[in-house]
């Protein structure tokens, strides 16, 4: 990982006062977001800042614990004195991580079996992670039709759209791809597991194993000289 993703600057601005959080990379970005601070999203850039409205005891407060959890997880974060408390709170691994390990489980499935039980976690119809989605999208929705503003209603509309259209065809077509897959009970035939065993049909009794030869990596090119250091 680059040396310029590990570096943070949280300071207010000089010209606004806003508070601004620069620099990091995606996870320092989640860091800031569970910190309570919000994602602006540019061309050349993301950027975080307070949310609207909070007085400026309370910015700070969302800056100082930024910059706790941040220096915590390991980044170096340049930041107004007011903000360096010195505090290195524990950290835990978030949720999210735990639904990205069946994506490293799929990943590493040498056969239909294991994909098909690492996608059950997803699809299945009572408790699996998309009929989970499905609850916090209708939630959301509950919780906007009250909310009061002219546009809370058409936000809530927009979710059960998602949760009745977008979720529904993601968790039908991911389910039938899980059932196929279960039906086959094939192995992958480009991740079978090496077993270091030389079949009886091999006339070359010295080989180690049957396995291809793993791919041949071509050394990268040199970089072009620069013109001026040319004789």
């Amino acid at each position: 990982m680059p040396l310029a993703d590990r570096l943070l600057d949280i300071r207010r601005d000089p010209h606004s006062d806003e508070l601004l959080a620069r620099g990091g990379d995606p996870e320092a970005h989640s860091v800031l977001q569970r910190a309570g601070l919000v994602a602006v999203v540019r061309v050349h850039e993301t950027y975080h800042r307070a949310p609207t409205g909070l007085a400026q005891d309370e910015e700070t407060r969302l800056a100082t614990e930024a910059v706790a959890r941040l220096r915590s997880a390991g980044y170096h974060v340049d930041c107004d004195e007011d903000f360096d408390s010195g505090s290195r709170p524990a950290s835990y691994l978030p949720l999210g991580a735990s639904v990205a390990h069946f994506a490293e489980r799929i990943r590493e499935a040498t056969t239909t079996d294991e994909a098909a039980d690492a996608l059950t976690e997803l699809t299945a119809t009572h408790d699996g992670i998309l009929t989970a989605l499905g609850e916090i999208l209708t939630a959301v929705a509950e919780f906007h039709d009250g909310l009061g503003e002219a546009a809370d209603p058409y936000i809530a509309r927009r979710l059960r759209y998602l949760a009745d259209e977008h979720l529904h065809a993601i968790r039908t077509d991911l389910s039938a791809t899980r059932n196929a897959l279960a039906d086959r009970h094939a192995p992958h035939p480009g991740r079978s597991t090496c077993a270091e065993e030389v079949p009886a049909t091999e006339r070359e009794r010295s080989a180690v194993c049957a396995c291809p030869p793993p791919p041949r990596t071509l050394p990268a090119p040199p970089p072009p000289v620069a013109a001026g250091l040319r004789r």
